[in-house]
């Protein structure tokens, strides 16, 4: 049984070391006040361009008629 505990504190400890090294890492949960970093959703890309391509080539190929 002491075995399974010196395992537990020797991973804890490891993986305390390793969250340490690792950065910029917030572990005290949800934020909803000023702190809050929001990012912006990515757009869509617009599909103008690409529904434009079939119609300008339909009068092309009755014209070849």
């Amino acid at each position: 049984m002491w075995k399974l505990a010196v395992g537990f504190v020797v991973f804890a400890a490891i993986a305390l070391f390793v969250l340490s090294k690792g950065g910029d890492i917030d572990l005290s949960g949800e934020k909803h006040g000023v702190d809050a970093t929001h990012v912006e959703p990515a757009k869509p890309a617009e599909a103008a361009p690409a529904a434009a391509a079939p119609a300008a080539a339909a009068p092309a190929a009755s014209a070849a008629k």
